[in-house]
C-alpha cells in the first residue's frame, strides 16, 4: 500500500503534471516546513515536552487551512526524522500517537477542504497503529484534488538517497536502466518525492539555521526563510510573512534575469 511513497519509481507523466501546477508565480507551489521548537515552547511554560508537541499539532491544522486558502499546492511537514528515535522513549511513544489523534480529529475537515494526505519516509519502523492511521487517511483522501498535505515521517534525506542509489544500481544490474540514462532528472524520479514538485520555499521555526537531513536533494534551489518563532506560536501571520519574503526573492537558478543581463 505504501509502494508509491517509499522510493518506488512512479509514472513520469504524473511527475510532470505536478511540476506544472504553479498557477500564480507569487504564491509558492510547494512549501516545506521544519517544525521546530515544541519542546522549548513547553519548557518556557514549565510544561512537559509532550504538551508542546500537542500544541504543535494544533498549529499544523491552522497552517494547513491557511496554506490551502492561499492556493498552495503542496505542504510538506517534517514530522519525525530518522534521528528522532534517539529521544526519550515516552516522548517517542507520544509522537507515534499524534498522527492518529491528529487525523481522527482533522480528517472530516480535510475531506471537506478537498485536501489529500501523503507521506514520505520509511513506514516499516513505525508502530502498527501509526501506520494504520496514516494509511486510513491516505486511502480516504486519495481522490481529493486540492492541497497535498505531505508528512515526512521517519524520514531522512540521506537514507532516501541511499535507497534511490540502491534501486538504480539494481536496475542497471538487471539491464532495466542504462548508465548513460542516469541524470539529475532521472535521479529525482527515484526519490520519495518523485510525484511532487520541488519545494519553492523552506521554512524553519525556533531560530535554528540548518537543514537537519531534510530534503537535501530537493532543496537545491529552494528559497529559505528562518524565524525565531517557536512552532506552537507560528500562525497565519507568520506564514504570510514568509510568503511575502519569498515574493521579494529573485529566483535565478544559477542564471541572470531581466536587467542583470544588460
Amino acid at each position: 500500500m505504501f509502494n508509491r511513497l517509499f522510493g518506488k519509481k512512479v509514472n513520469k507523466k504524473r511527475n510532470d503534471e505536478h511540476k506544472g501546477l504553479v498557477e500564480d508565480e507569487h504564491v509558492p507551489s510547494h512549501i516545506a516546513i521544519i517544525m521546530d521548537g515544541n519542546g522549548r515552547w513547553a519548557k518556557k511554560r514549565a510544561m512537559p515536552r509532550v504538551k508542546g508537541h500537542h500544541e504543535g499539532m494544533n498549529t499544523v491544522k491552522k497552517i494547513t487551512r491557511h496554506a490551502n486558502k492561499l492556493g498552495v499546492k503542496v505542504l510538506t511537514l517534517y514530522a519525525f526524522s530518522t534521528e528522532n528515535w534517539k529521544r526519550p522513549k515516552t516522548e517517542v511513544e507520544f509522537l507515534m500517537n499524534l498522527p492518529g489523534q491528529f487525523l481522527h480529529s482533522f480528517l472530516p475537515e480535510l475531506m471537506e477542504l478537498n485536501i489529500r494526505v501523503q507521506m514520505i519516509g520509511d513506514h516499516t519502523q513505525l508502530p502498527n497503529h501509526t501506520q494504520k492511521a496514516l494509511h486510513t487517511a491516505m486511502e480516504q483522501t486519495k481522490q481529493n484534488t486540492g492541497l497535498i498535505l505531505n508528512f515526512a515521517m521517519n524520514y531522512g534525506s540521506r537514507d532516501e538517497m541511499v535507497r534511490a542509489m540502491k534501486q538504480m544500481i539494481q536496475e542497471v544490474t538487471e539491464g532495466k536502466l542504462r548508465m548513460e540514462d542516469i541524470t539529475e532528472e532521472s535521479v529525482s524520479d527515484y526519490l520519495m518525492t518523485a510525484d511532487l514538485p520541488e519545494p519553492d520555499l523552506l521554512i524553519r521555526t525556533s531560530g535554528e539555521v540548518r537543514l537537519s537531513n531534510f530534503m537535501l536533494w530537493q532543496l537545491a534551489y529552494t528559497e529559505f526563510w528562518f524565524t525565531d518563532v517557536l512552532w506552537p506560536d507560528f500562525d497565519e501571520v507568520c506564514l504570510q510573512q514568509a510568503i511575502d519574503g519569498y515574493k521579494n526573492r529573485n529566483r535565478r537558478y544559477g542564471g541572470l534575469k531581466g536587467e542583470e543581463v544588460n
